[in-house]
């Protein structure tokens, strides 16, 4: 029996064309194809073809190919019989099947050709489900990944090859799946764009009747296939847990794993003393990066964890969470050789929830998108020993499918998967664990969780955010729009869709009641929402600001006390509001319950009914709890003047359209309710410190009564030979158009020898004029151009940015400091502009206003340190090791013409060379030359 596709012949074909909308006079400008036979590449083709119109600027800067190129090629109508011929009796395959046989079929059509309509397969569906887990399903990201040759991306022939070499990847990936994953995926594959489930089928038809037993790596549960759950931690035995204090000793641990460095070794040692010391409770280290500071803080807590504590580390961001339980906890226990377990603790929602996927799958056929996703995850759970949804890498977790496999938090005992569940299984891995890695926010939120065990020692690294990361978790609103379209949702699906409940059950008396009895309640309820936003938006004259934004709508910024100054009233509403409300939840719960003993009687397509309005009465919940929490505020006059409200409206002139949001400026008792759960709790962070001094920080972190110790640690290579800094010194004001246009002209004209830039900005709309300006410019067509608020999602920008062979970044805010770049190096950082935050951000009018009542000087005591920290992790992002080489470019003249300017200055670690625009080219350009000269000589 032939393994399947043996006797398929497939042509694997990719155009480039002068456009994407073939109606729009664009035409086809190359034609590749490869042909596929027992499952090889046999041949190609390749035919450049004249549109008989110009090829756009930006089409040239993709594909490569010039209207030269074309000029004195044969046009469509002499290559359509080649192409027929070539194509007849194959199986049509492309990366994004909906674009090119279409447009192939056009091109014939109009030059009096029938279109082909050969089985069609795409690509892109079937390499997301073969091959979950990766970051970018683009084809010249997926042959990169998959290490296939791939040389002239973007050229026809090459992309069709590359497609063809992909297309037997994937068939090779699906062969390897189980009976039961394959049968499972043939049954939704239906869905599949074209003709793509095919390959599917075909694939577990031929299996299925090989009768292949199951891989004993795996298990079966109900139809899910799920890799058997084993502990994964390796166990390290070995030497006797002593702290080694001899200087020598950590010499020869560290032989053969990483190079002894005095300066990391000194670090190590006064972590050490810290943790041993019973009467210091803090400690703060500024370390530079590349030190080596984790490994530093977990060789020095390590030994302390036999007596049954635990060490938690919060780090900022998910990237540092991995690095930390993937590379430095293990690299720590080879060195030490102890048996120590680490885990990493998050939200229960980022694991995946069995019973809700496989319900998922029973459900009515779900959008294409979410079909794909399906599909995924099936595969996926035959690799995941986690079950961590992270895992998938998707820019975005926002979909209301997420929200039905996202698992709830809740044991699960009972439950069809409860033997399996990720969640139990994490929770019990993190009671095992002697090391638990979190983020910022989750430990603000879970800090009185028993999971972190008794008196157990922390870690914040990346400290400098942790202020603010706290800040954030405190921040939240009530949306009351929001809430006006669930309740006319629910009222739609009681009273007036075609098969609403009352339809439906229009004899059922006990019910009527029930219905007859709610609809008044819920209009109730939309009248004492109505007065609540009126009694906001009537406050609109006490406003610390008022702002049309760019989107039409109104904001408002307040003070509590300002906001709430008559709050008798306000609480008196939000009580009647708070009880409306948990009267029309309890009531809709009652008619769902109702309606679940009927369960039988509803008409077949109504499971989706009771699921929609469970969802219904779920977001009840989550706006009662919000309403309760603002509740909570109004109650303590203490924490009242700690927050800042922002009303939107939506239309300036409607009350009605009224929403509040709400955040804490002032998180100090907070701050320290955390600490007091903890022990010996060490501050880490490659920028700490102001002028030398930890001042701005102890205060940031409301550290005065804990008395912290502080250290700064020494580079443990010399930063000169790794980090160059220049400042053009004759450039135009910021912010004028003269200072954009030049700014746009170093872009393009002055970055061509370099591979990864990061342009950094401080204003969101100046992103969208520089990137305009520069988006269609030839000299840029190697760099894949990344734009904040543009091309997508931070997250999906810094993927981006980890996986192109030549990226620029144009990024504000997070860039600076938030988003980590460690699958690339950059070699270039420009600092456009002092990174001051922006007096018109909401949180920073209102923190600034309540710091001039407490009489701080603003400018002294917070703009001018924040953006000095923020000012050197932007120059840090360059050198994050002792490999790193870069660039760090200024240029913003108010480091010449400022008082403040020298603060900057003094900030910056190496000596800054002074530069005119038209020698900025050449530095950059001669930077690598300069630098292996030196290494040289």
């Amino acid at each position: 029996m032939t393994k399947p596709f043996y006797n398929d012949t497939f042509a694997v074909v990719d155009l480039e064309t002068t456009g994407t909308q073939r109606e729009n006079d664009n035409h086809i400008i190359q034609f590749g194809c490869a042909i596929i036979k027992k499952r090889k590449v046999v041949k190609t083709y390749s035919f450049m073809i004249n549109p008989h119109r110009e090829i756009p600027l930006s089409i040239q800067n993709l594909t490569g190919i010039s209207n030269e190129d074309i000029a004195t090629k044969k046009d469509f109508s002499y290559y359509a019989p080649k192409i027929i011929k070539i194509l007849k009796n194959t199986v049509f395959v492309a990366h994004n099947i909906n674009f090119d046989l279409p447009f192939l079929n056009y091109e014939l059509t109009n030059n009096g050709y029938e279109p082909i309509n050969n089985r069609a397969i795409d690509t892109v569906e079937l390499a997301k489900i073969a091959f979950p887990t990766l970051p970018s399903y683009k084809l010249s990201d997926l042959t990169s990944k998959l290490k296939i040759k791939h040389l002239n991306p973007h050229k026809a022939d090459s992309d069709a090859y590359g497609t063809a070499i992909l297309l037997l990847d994937i068939i090779k990936r699906l062969e390897q799946l189980p009976q039961a994953t394959l049968n499972t995926l043939g049954s939704l594959s239906s869905g599949l764009v074209r003709d793509t489930s095919w390959i599917i089928n075909k694939i577990s038809d031929y299996y299925r009747q090989k009768k292949r037993p199951l891989p004993k790596e795996f298990m079966q549960v109900r139809n899910i296939i799920l890799q058997k759950q084993v502990d994964q931690q390796e166990n390290f035995a070995g030497d006797s847990p002593v702290f080694p204090k001899n200087n020598d000793q950590k010499k020869k641990m560290f032989k053969g794993y990483l190079r002894y460095r005095k300066a990391q070794v000194e670090l190590i040692n006064h972590i050490h003393d810290f943790i041993n010391d019973q009467n210091d409770r803090a400690m703060m280290v500024e370390a530079p990066n590349g030190t080596g500071k984790t490994f530093s803080y977990l060789f020095s807590y390590a030994y302390q964890l036999y007596s049954g504590r635990k060490l938690v580390i919060a780090t900022s961001t998910k990237i540092l969470q991995d690095q930390i339980v993937e590379k430095e906890i293990p690299q720590m226990l080879k060195v030490t050789k102890l048996d120590l377990k680490a885990e990493v603790v998050k939200a229960s929602s980022h694991y995946i929830d069995l019973d809700g996927f496989v319900q998922t799958l029973f459900k009515d056929a779900p959008n294409k998108p979410t079909l794909v996703l399906q599909m995924q995850i099936l595969v996926w759970l035959t690799k995941t020993k986690t079950g961590d949804l992270d895992e998938l890498q998707l820019t975005s977790y926002n979909s209301p499918f997420f929200s039905q496999i996202s698992h709830p938090g809740d044991a699960r005992v009972g439950s069809r998967f409860a033997s399996v569940d990720f969640w139990n299984l994490a929770r019990k891995n993190q009671e095992e664990a002697d090391i638990l890695v979190t983020n910022h926010a989750y430990l603000a939120n879970h800090y009185t969780d028993t999971i972190w065990g008794q008196n157990p020692y922390l870690v914040i690294d990346e400290a400098h955010r942790f202020n603010d990361n706290v800040m954030t978790s405190r921040n939240d609103s009530l949306q009351f729009e929001s809430l006006w379209g669930v309740l006319s949702h629910l009222r739609n699906l009681l009273y007036y869709s075609d098969d609403c409940v009352q339809t439906q059950f229009v004899d059922d008396i006990e019910l009527n009641f029930l219905l007859k009895k709610l609809d008044p309640e819920i209009l109730e309820l939309i009248y004492k929402i109505n007065d609540f936003q009126k009694l906001l938006y009537d406050q609109k004259d006490a406003a610390l600001s008022n702002e049309i934004l760019a989107n039409g709508n109104l904001e408002l910024c307040f003070q509590g006390k300002k906001l709430f100054a008559n709050k008798d009233n306000f609480q008196s509403e939000l009580n009647l509001f708070e009880q409306k409300l948990e009267q029309v939840r309890q009531e809709t719960n009652q008619i769902l319950f109702k309606l679940y003993q009927k369960q039988t009687s509803l008409l077949i397509n109504d499971e989706s009914l009771l699921s929609e309005l469970s969802e219904q009465i779920d977001k009840l919940d989550f706006y009662s709890e919000k309403a309760y929490q603002l509740a909570d505020l109004l109650s303590d006059d203490n924490i009242l003047e700690q927050i800042g409200f922002i009303l939107i409206a939506t239309n300036p002139e409607d009350p009605l359209s009224t929403n509040l949001n709400w955040m804490m400026l002032d998180v100090s008792s907070e701050l320290e309710n955390i600490y007091d759960r903890f022990s010996h709790i060490l501050f880490v962070s490659a920028t700490l410190t102001v002028n030398k001094q930890f001042d701005y920080s102890i205060n940031q972190l409301a550290l005065q009564k804990l008395k912290p110790i502080t250290f700064i640690g020494k580079s443990t290579f010399n930063l000169k030979n790794h980090l160059e800094v220049l400042a053009v010194r004759d450039l135009p004001i910021p912010n004028t158009p003269e200072y954009e246009q030049v700014l746009s002209n170093i872009i393009t004209n002055d970055l061509k020898k370099k591979n990864h830039v990061l342009i950094l900005m401080t204003n969101l709309e100046k992103i969208r004029e520089i990137f305009s300006n520069i988006i269609n410019n030839t000299q840029l067509k190697n760099f894949e151009i990344l734009a904040q608020g543009i091309t997508g999602s931070n997250k999906r920008i810094a993927k981006r940015f980890g996986i192109a062979k030549r990226a620029i970044i144009i990024g504000a805010d997070s860039f600076w400091e938030g988003i980590d770049f460690h699958n690339c190096g950059i070699d270039l950082v420009i600092a456009t502009k002092l990174p001051f935050a922006s007096p018109d951000q909401p949180e920073i009018k209102l923190n600034q206003k309540r710091l001039l009542d407490l009489g701080i000087d603003v400018f002294k005591h917070d703009s001018l340190p924040r953006a000095i920290v923020k000012f050197r992790q932007g120059m840090g992002r360059l050198i994050r090791g002792e490999h790193d080489h870069g660039q760090f470019v200024i240029l913003d003249s108010r480091l010449w013409n400022q008082e403040y300017g020298q603060e900057f200055i003094n900030a910056i670690p190496v000596k800054t060379e002074i530069i005119t625009e038209k020698q900025l080219k050449d530095k950059l350009n001669n930077y690598d030359l300069k630098r292996r000269y030196k290494k040289n000589h």
